[in-house]
């Protein structure tokens, strides 16, 4: 097909104006022929080449939580399988309260699983999360099927709030993904409300994989235990990528599949995340992965938030490090309890060396975890306890 204008489309910060422009602009797109790029700042508008190929329906940029952002393409028949698939397996559409920014794929796709159903987005009523303002507009929506798309770390702060907690039970269901939800918190919010934990990236069309089961149309193999996803949903690559980074989708047979940068295993028939590929600490000659020391930790009660990495150093190789958040108003547990919860869950090598107790979370835009910045918080950490 020939190249198509590629249309940057600037989301005011309000949500509700953002949401009725991009409804705008999907009814439209098709009868004009273009296809759109939602952005939040002019710099990343003008980074935009002016035509991309004539399938791409949407161009959105990755989160950037590990590395560089790369803006990907989805046709217009990826996002219309992803919203088929979704609305099957939620047994059937219903209207959508956003809480993410519409600017990357998990918000966009709220917006988009509402216009193709011909159902409501709402909104909340500032551009900022917090628990009073996910209570007052869930209120708001009308009887009928309801849903909503959460990040693990807005679920726990739902969760603490009185108010808040009695909001999420009016939903018929809650997708959470971006990031693993522990079980403990899951626990807590599957005494509340419906609860599907979502898995997959800008480049599959957001989730695709639900509590471990791919969506209709998604297949998923295992390969040396990376996680290859084929299907409908795939993206049709990145704008202005290098061989390396296209190379990682490709086809077999008649399917389109792409190479994630996370490991897993079937378990009883369900697909269970281990974690990124990158994410193996190796301290003293023993792989440990971060994604389950994070999780040891996130069970202890006092914890909001955990994030776990390794730092480099000259005697161990890489050093376990734990950057921790505490819940408001809780107090910081003691060092050996940490300790003793991981090596009881994981084994001595895995207790991380270095804790770092912090008053915040450093959050890209759509809500994840900055990793690159706490990264550094904790390289900084690490240089002040030098003698």
């Amino acid at each position: 097909m020939p190249p198509i204008p590629l249309r940057p489309l600037l989301l005011p910060a309000e949500p509700g104006r953002a949401v009725d422009l991009l409804l705008h602009e999907l009814r439209t797109a098709n009868n004009t022929g273009h296809a759109i790029a939602p952005v939040t700042d002019q710099a990343q508008a003008a980074a935009l080449p002016r035509h991309v190929e004539g399938r791409t329906a949407v161009v959105l940029s990755t989160s950037g939580s590990t590395g560089t952002p790369k803006r990907t393409a989805l046709t217009h028949t990826a996002l219309r399988a992803s919203a088929a698939a979704t609305s099957a397996r939620l047994g059937g559409p219903g209207d959508w309260l956003l809480c993410l920014p519409a600017s990357f794929v998990a918000g966009f796709q709220v917006v988009h699983r509402a216009f193709a159903a011909g159902t409501v987005v709402h909104t909340l009523d500032s551009h900022r999360f917090d628990p009073a303002a996910f209570t007052a507009s869930a209120r708001t929506m009308p009887a009928g099927r309801r849903y909503t798309a959460l990040v693990p770390t807005q679920v726990r702060r739902l969760l603490d709030d009185t108010g808040a907690r009695a909001a999420l039970a009016g939903f018929d269901t809650v997708l959470v993904g971006g990031a693993p939800l522990d079980p403990d918190t899951r626990a807590r919010l599957e005494t509340v409300v419906d609860t599907v934990e979502t898995y997959g990236m800008t480049e599959t069309g957001g989730g695709c994989v639900y509590d471990g089961i791919p969506l209709d149309g998604v297949q998923v193999r295992l390969v040396d235990d990376q996680i290859h996803i084929g299907g409908p949903v795939l993206s049709d690559g990145y704008l202005g990528a290098d061989e390396t980074e296209t190379g990682r989708f490709y086809t077999r047979g008649n399917t389109r599949w792409f190479r994630t940068a996370d490991r897993g295993r079937w378990e009883f028939g369900r697909l269970r995340v281990l974690g990124r590929t990158d994410d193996l600490i190796n301290t003293g000659g023993v792989k440990i992965p971060a994604t389950a020391v994070e999780r040891a930790l996130a069970g202890v009660p006092e914890i909001d938030t955990a994030v776990v990495m390794g730092l480099p150093d000259p005697e161990w190789g890489e050093l376990v490090s734990a950057y921790l958040h505490l819940k408001p108003g809780a107090s910081a547990p003691t060092l050996d309890d940490l300790k003793d919860r991981v090596r009881r869950q994981m084994g001595r090598a895995a207790v991380p060396k270095r804790f770092v107790f912090a008053d915040s979370v450093p959050l890209l835009p759509n809500s994840k975890i900055d990793r690159l910045a706490v990264r550094a918080r904790l390289m900084d950490a690490a240089v002040s306890a030098r003698p």
